[in-house]
């Protein structure tokens, strides 16, 4: 009967912990929820092209990525909302994510993944290009609906 009891309390505890798990998701969706005007950029065939460049230590990004250039300009976080220091630690973890995904092209997707990123996090790339680079890897999880890392990408 002991046994019995014991296994009842363990289904218990195993829908009820399922059940909290499937809240904290939805929760999860509701903080990315994405409006209208965010739709339509995503939806955006115009090609936009961004430099990433800070002369003092000869580094540049390119991103060709269409809507981006949109999207930076009206949805994401005016500059200087982020501290750099926030943007750094941030943008060392989805690098690493982003790298590992870049170097396995049987498991990740080729056309989202396409090179690696050569970021090194004791290279002091500045603000602007920390900036840039943060709001991109949020505009990518945002719009193809990949994480690149346990935070939620939202931009408020």
């Amino acid at each position: 009967m002991k046994y019995i009891q014991t296994i009842i309390l363990l289904l218990l505890v195993i829908i009820i912990g399922c059940d909290t798990q499937k809240s904290a998701v939805n929760a999860d969706s509701a903080d990315l929820a994405i409006s209208e005007k965010e739709k339509e950029i995503f939806r955006s065939k115009e090609q936009d092209t961004v430099t990433i460049a800070n002369d003092s230590v000869e580094y540049e990004i390119t991103i060709i990525e269409p809507g981006f250039y949109a999207w930076l300009n009206s949805i994401a976080q005016p500059r200087g909302y982020y501290s750099k220091e926030f943007m750094e630690n941030r943008n060392d973890v989805y690098v690493t994510n982003w790298n590992i995904r870049a170097t396995q092209p049987t498991i990740y997707n080729t056309d989202l993944y396409l090179w690696p990123i050569n970021y090194d996090p004791s290279i002091d790339y500045g603000y602007e290009v920390n900036y840039q680079l943060y709001n991109y890897f949020l505009y990518f999880q945002r719009k193809y609906n990949q994480r690149l890392g346990p935070f939620l990408p939202r931009i408020n």
